[in-house]
């Protein structure tokens, strides 16, 4: 299991805020249920022009419910200015931390209530920024713009870092150079390689096993339940990981895109960079 402090247990265990605010006048999105996380904020002002209420909705893990929840109750009595000075690093500081491999959650944070401020933003007429940049993550669709701003914010400086906090270079794999690149733009250094990547610790057979299973329990099955499917682990070879589809997921069209961009995404970005994942062949 992640290493949660008390104060996150208690804001995933029992979540203040859940819900969503009628009429509200911010609504933000954040995330997708394609990449396993998702939120939903929304926000109404009082009288005074400050945050009187606030909600949330999410589909993730407990640190996605532990960041949203508390994130609801910072924001509460702050004017729209000073809601959008909060950071990420705000909310894991309320938290009182959080796993590295966790961090993305309180960054889905803090993007949904920029979001938010935008939409309040939008139905007034006010001209609002555009997200800017180019893709460079297709697993997990994040630009060059919001990786740069993590590596700022954060001082973040390594791909491994990156890929905690905005998931960017946890699928294939294939954009970590760019990543790369961009940490030496943003740090005005020479990126060095985390050893755990070039290097990575060896797992016994139990072990990587054991750390599969939890991934699939923990990250994968609950989002695939949600659309009325399920997914058993089968076997492991090595780096090729054999599962089965159940439910909806075993006769679904999209199987293959689930296979390989949920399951396998997920199992390198906890487990290991190298994993395949296959199906059952079946006959």
């Amino acid at each position: 299991m992640w290493d949660y402090n008390e104060k996150v247990m208690e804001y995933f265990l029992h979540p203040v805020n859940a819900g969503e605010i009628e009429n509200p006048d911010g609504i933000g999105e954040e995330g997708s249920l394609a990449c396993g996380d998702a939120l939903k904020l929304t926000f109404k002002l009082g009288k005074d022009g400050r945050i009187a209420d606030a909600k949330f909705k999410t589909f993730g893990c407990a640190s996605a419910i532990a960041s949203a929840s508390i994130m609801t109750e910072m924001i509460k009595g702050l004017t729209i200015e000073q809601a959008e000075k909060v950071t990420n690093k705000d909310i894991v500081d309320k938290l009182g931390g959080l796993p590295e491999q966790k961090m993305h959650c309180s960054v889905m944070g803090m993007e949904a209530l920029q979001k938010a401020i935008a939409n309040y933003h939008g139905s007034k007429g006010k001209q609002t920024k555009k997200i800017e940049g180019k893709i460079v993550c297709t697993c997990f669709g994040v630009t060059d713009k919001e990786i740069e701003k993590v590596v700022l914010e954060n001082s973040l400086d390594t791909v491994e870092q990156v890929t905690n906090y905005c998931k960017a270079g946890g699928g294939c794999g294939s954009c970590r150079g760019e990543i790369e690149q961009i940490i030496e733009k943003v740090r005005g250094k020479k990126t060095k390689q985390p050893e755990s990547l070039s290097h990575p610790k060896k797992l016994t057979n139990i072990q990587k096993i054991e750390l599969i299973q939890h991934t699939i329990n923990e990250q994968i099955r609950p989002l695939l339940k949600s659309h009325g499917g399920d997914v058993e682990l089968v076997d492991v070879e090595g780096s090729k990981v054999i599962v089965a589809f159940r439910g909806m997921c075993s006769h679904c069209r999209t199987a293959e895109f689930t296979l390989k961009d949920v399951v396998e995404a997920r199992l390198k970005e906890f487990v290991s960079t190298d994993i395949i994942v296959e199906e059952q062949n079946i006959g």
